[in-house]
């Protein structure tokens, strides 16, 4: 027994072998694309995670803040109080 197709059933073989390559090829477009779009954005966490982690190492140092603020009040008094002898002084040589 041999099986024979008419050329209808040949043609409508070949137009769905097409569309199934087509489909393939849109297939492996999307994904390739999707693999793209997810390195480029591991990428860029990775960016920000660098980021974020120069951010903290700078801002470990902020309570020296309060210490070096009362240091520096320190000597601004001390230099206001130099000031203030140095006027006294510099009136007593005047007069």
């Amino acid at each position: 027994m041999l099986l024979a197709l008419t050329d209808r059933n040949e043609e409508l073989w070949e137009i769905a072998i097409i569309l199934g390559f087509v489909v393939i090829v849109a297939v492996v477009a999307l994904l390739s694309l999707l693999v793209m779009f997810v390195r480029t954005i591991e990428q860029r966490v990775t960016t920000i995670k660098a980021t974020l982690e120069a951010a903290a190492a700078n801002t470990d140092d902020t309570k020296l803040i309060g210490e070096t603020a009362t240091g520096v009040e320190g000597v601004l008094n001390e230099g206001l109080n130099h000031h203030l002898f140095l006027g006294r002084v510099l009136e007593k040589v005047r007069s």
